[in-house]
């Protein structure tokens, strides 16, 4: 018997969110398929010109995304559902902080995820657990970096 990830379910993701939420998907889809280097230098194109993204709004984009694709919503999705939430946000002219980066303890892997407000969304991980290798904030958020 094998385990195929299927979509979460969120109540009160209107019809709207959902189809915005698939067009992210499927615009993030042939992104994968670049290196990271590039993929991040990509996204720093996107991000540009847009708003720092809050917390409230970039968590209700990532349930959107994980209602519409079994991919996303299942464990080894991280990566489509970290592109496709950011891409998301960019469609409201918002912008979170998109990483890739590793654990920073054992089972040491890669993992992508998004931020915003400084904090992780959606990752139920203590902040200290990943090590961010690549990240893609907004222009404003970045020069308010220390």
């Amino acid at each position: 018997m094998s385990f195929h990830p299927v979509p979460e379910t969120h109540t009160g993701t209107t019809f709207a969110q959902r189809a915005a939420a698939r067009l992210a998907v499927a615009a993030a889809r042939p992104l994968l398929l670049l290196s990271p280097a590039r993929l991040g230098r990509f996204l720093r194109l996107v991000a540009r010109g847009a708003r720092p993204a809050g917390h409230d709004r970039t968590y209700r984009a990532r349930q959107a995304v994980t209602t519409v694709s079994a991919v996303c919503a299942g464990r080894e999705g991280c990566l489509p559902r970290s592109v496709a939430t950011a891409l998301l946000c960019r469609a409201r002219g918002e912008w979170p902080t998109w990483c890739v980066g590793v654990r920073a303890a054992p089972p040491f892997g890669a993992h992508a995820w998004v931020e915003a407000e400084g904090l992780l969304v959606g990752e139920e991980l203590p902040e200290s657990y990943f090590r961010v290798l690549i990240s893609v904030g907004s222009r404003t958020e970045e020069r308010s970096r220390p």
